[in-house]
Order: C-alpha cells, then structure tokens, then sequence
C-alpha cells in the first residue's frame, strides 16, 4: 500500500465525511429561509471558489481539508440590509436555530444508515464463530465453553460471523455483564447456553486482542509445519533454512502443527533456539534466534518463515451474510445506535479515567485505517466510513463550545431562562472549547505518533 494511495483514501473519506455534515446545515437553513453566504469544504485560502443560486452563495473548497462550515447571514458578524433581517440566523427562533445546527451531527448519522444499509442488503463478508482452542483459566474456560462450538446467540442477539460475536462481546463488556448468556452449538447440533462473566475484566483489556483477554479464540484449521517461503536475510534465511524444511521440534519440545511453530518463535525473542527438522529423508539441527519485532505493543520473535496452506479448508469457514431490503433496514439503524451509545460510553469512561486516553486517535491513524480498509475492498471501505462518520456525529454533539453540541447546549439555556446567553458567557464558553479541543487534538496526534514509532 503506497503512501499516495493511503492520502487518496483519506482524502475522499474526509471530503465526503464533511459534504455531508454541512449539506444537513445547508438544507435545513434553506428550509428556514436563512441566507447562506458560504458553504465550504476545509478552512483557510479558497483553492476553489464558485457563486451560485440567487443568493449567490459561495461554494469553496479550502486549503486545509481538516473540517468545513456553512457562514450564514447574522447580525451578531455584520450589517444585514433591512430587506434580509428577517433571513438573518440570530433572528430565528429557538427551535429552528436548534434544527439547523442539529442537522449536521444527524446528517452524519443518515450517512451511516445508508452505508450499512448497503452493506447489509449486499452481504457482509465474515469468519463462522466457530471457537478454537480455550484460554485455560480464562472467563470462557470458567464459563465452560468447548473447542469447535459455533456462538449462535449473544445476550439474545443472533450471531452470523465473529465480527458480530466480537461486537456483542465487546458493547456487553463495557457494562460488565455478570451473566452474559450465550448459546452455543456443538457439531453434533446440541444447543448449550453459557453464562460468561465480564466483569472481571478491565476496560482497558477492549483492544485489539480483546477476545484473547475473554479466552476465545478464531478455530483455524491445522497447518502442518511446513516451510513454504523465506524472507530474504530474515534470520530464518539466516540460519539456512529451506523450501519444503519439515519443523519437528524447537528445543526438543514437539512440534504438531505450525500454529505451535509460530507460538514458540513469538515467545523467544533474541534467544537461540534449536529447530529439528526433517529435510527430505535426513534429520537435520538448525540453530536459529529470532529476530525482534513489536506486535500491539509487545516484542515479539520472527524469523521471516511462512507455511503452505490449504485454501480449501479456510473456504469453509468464510460465510457471506446478507438479508432482505427491509431486515437490512432495521439492522443498520440498530448499529449505528449501538455504535453510537458505544462511543459515548467509552468517551465518558475516558472523561471519568476508567480509560486511558492512550485510546484516543488522531488523523494519522484515521488516514491509516482508511488506505488500509480501502485496500480490502470497496466493502470494508464503506464499514470504516459508516464508523467514522457515527464518530463525527456523535463528537460534534459533545456540550464544547465551538462544537454543534456547544451551541445545541447555549439554546437549552436559552430556552430555560427565557433569553439569549450575554457575550461575554459565550466568549468565555468559546475560549473553554478552543482549549478542550486544542488538548485532545494533541493527545490524539501525541498517540498517533507513539503508535507509528512502536510499530
């Protein structure tokens, strides 16, 4: 993936996140008769500028494509002619500031149905839950769940693929469910519920290798540990390992599939290792160290080795799950309000220090994920927009000042104490936010960096 490709991904995934944003400003202020003076995508110099409808209203596309906005006439930022007073934003009422500003954040959250409404009506691409091996001494091993179970139901939700087995895992989580309760099947068809306990868990335990942390695992069939290619210079070519080399056993421990291979290279990092292996009809002792490498924050051996692999029995385990235009429906607003709650619920836990703002991730990640998604395939692209575009919508309804949710909360106030809050209130509110902003936008750029230099 070419950092070129990763920027256009980005780009477009910001750009459309944006038109879309302030075309919900746009069209709710036009229902209201408002005047628009500018619609702009990004901030700063105009790269391009056109003039359209009666109004004239500028349409700009702007240097720094980090954010847009909708200037509409006000009498609070200019003179206003006599004959435009009554198109003037400061002179609408309450309720129809509040849908203007509102429509933004909701225009986001529209964008998401739809994508996900696609996604569901075209089929969405995952794993069968079926579990591999169990964690010993884990809250799945507690919960005595069983090697080749498939997960059929979560907390009463039906369950299609591990994406949403890892979904329902990870919103139950959250609230710590003492008695989450899963049925499972066997292969002999016999339906088992399982009550898994989450709330030992700790949640900074949600990341990446959450499921591990409950004690399931993705079942993959058995590779055999058979050498199919070498990394050049990678300490396995190093060591004058081969094409078809059969690994028998590292430090005289046994070796049965590659998974197990794989797992013993992982736990040696820098230490020497001895590898039986069988070449051909000899036996032969291969003397190797691992060279170093960091995976989710933890160092890591690898020798730069890679099995051969029997796609016939991965093909199995894929499953495409797609469903009718009115099932889809439902189940995209159901997700985007699942995704939602979820959003907040970890903003808040970050605000009460329940999670480190480490979590927090800024546009160098975000540009990441979006080259990365893009490069899947047009499918896990519009996921990550749909995501990313609830993330929108829910942090401009945060209460800060300078943000949709900032003025949405002066207009409650205003609504309670029957008048506008004076100036000065909001320019302190104003100096409030650009300061709340200013401090996130650097631990998100801070954990942005620190994740780039770690891996």
């Amino acid at each position: 993936m070419t950092l070129l490709f990763t920027i256009i991904s980005f780009i477009i995934a910001l750009g459309l996140l944006i038109i879309f944003h302030e075309l919900g400003h746009y069209l709710i202020a036009h229902l209201c008769n408002v005047k628009v003076l500018r619609f702009s995508v990004g901030f700063g110099r105009p790269l391009i500028k056109k003039c359209l409808g009666k109004d004239k209203t500028e349409w700009v596309v702007a240097a720094i494509p980090l954010g847009g906005y909708v200037k509409m006439l006000d009498e609070r930022e200019g003179k206003v002619s006599p004959e435009d007073l009554s198109r003037a934003f400061n002179n609408l009422t309450v309720a129809r500031r509040f849908a203007i500003v509102s429509a933004g954040p909701l225009a986001n959250f529209l964008l998401a149905i739809f994508l996900y409404f696609l996604l569901f009506l075209h089929g969405v691409n995952g794993i069968k839950p079926i579990l591999g091996k169990i964690t010993p001494n884990s809250p799945a091993a507690a919960a005595n769940f069983q090697a080749g179970e498939t997960i059929v139901k979560i907390g009463g939700e039906s369950i299609s693929t591990w994406q949403d087995a890892r979904w329902a895992l990870l919103s139950n989580a959250v609230e710590k469910k003492h008695n989450l309760i899963i049925e499972t099947i066997n292969k002999s068809k016999q339906i088992t519920l399982k009550k898994l306990n989450l709330s030992t868990l700790d949640v900074n335990d949600l990341d990446t290798n959450f499921l591990m942390k409950i004690g399931l695992n993705v079942y993959q069939p058995e590779i055999e540990p058979i050498i199919n290619q070498i990394e050049p210079n990678g300490a396995g070519d190093r060591a004058g390992l081969l094409f078809n080399d059969r690994i028998l056993s590292i430090n005289e421990e046994k070796i049965a599939q590659w998974a197990d291979f794989v797992q013993k290279i992982q736990n040696n990092p820098e230490n020497p290792l001895i590898i039986k292996i069988q070449r051909g009809n000899t036996i032969v002792n291969v003397k190797i160290t691992p060279d170093t490498t960091t995976k989710n924050g933890e160092q890591i051996g690898k020798i730069g080795v890679s099995p051969k692999i029997d796609h016939s029995k991965f093909k199995d385990l894929l499953i495409k799950a797609n469903y009718p235009a009115h099932i889809a429906i439902v189940k995209a607003i159901n997700k985007t309000w699942d995704t939602s709650i979820f959003t907040l619920q970890m903003l808040w836990k970050m605000v009460m220090g329940e999670v480190s703002l480490k979590n927090l991730s800024g546009p160098i990640t975000i540009a990441d994920y979006a080259g990365k998604s893009a490069q899947m395939g047009v499918a896990p692209y519009l996921g990550f927009l749909a995501l990313i575009s609830i993330s929108l919508g829910v942090l401009n309804l945060l209460p800060i000042p300078l943000l949709d949710g900032g003025h949405l909360m002066y207009y409650v106030v205003e609504i309670i104490k029957g008048s506008p809050l004076s100036e000065r209130a909001m320019a302190i509110g104003q100096q409030i936010g650009i300061l709340l902003l200013f401090t996130l936008m650097i631990f998100a750029v801070y954990n942005d960096i620190n994740r780039l230099i770690s891996t």
